[in-house]
């Protein structure tokens, strides 16, 4: 059974950090797409990030420079780290993994799997 356990959300102040982990099981991890997602309310979920099996990353324009996705194959997790944060990064982020084409196409519907989220809130 795939299971996709995010962590690190929180609330912070703007201008402030967070780190999400995301810890993989029962997953191919290491032949997988992964990515972060986000979904504030009433808006629709959009790519945050995306990083193939051989560590090539996209990110979304708005985030660039800004957040930084990694992963650890050894221990089967997922990172994304964010700086700088802004109000507007208030929202509900979802790790997710999909096979290789969902990285190029870095649609959400291409994302099989996902983790159940974790939310992150930045104050003004």
């Amino acid at each position: 059974q795939v299971q996709l356990v995010e962590s690190g959300g929180g609330s912070v102040q703007a201008g402030g950090s967070l780190r999400l982990s995301c810890a993989a099981s029962g997953i191919a991890y290491r032949s997988v797409c992964l990515g972060w997602f986000r979904q504030a309310p009433g808006k629709e979920r959009e790519a945050v990030a995306t990083i193939s099996s051989g560590g090539v990353t996209s990110y979304k324009d708005s985030m660039k420079g800004r957040v930084t996705i990694s992963r650890a194959n050894t221990q089967e997790t997922l990172y994304l780290q964010m700086n700088s944060l802004k109000p507007e990064d208030t929202a509900m982020y979802y790790c997710a993994a999909g096979f290789a084409f969902a990285c190029y196409s870095g649609s959400s519907t291409d994302f099989r799997y996902w983790g159940r989220g974790t939310q992150v809130t930045v104050s003004s």
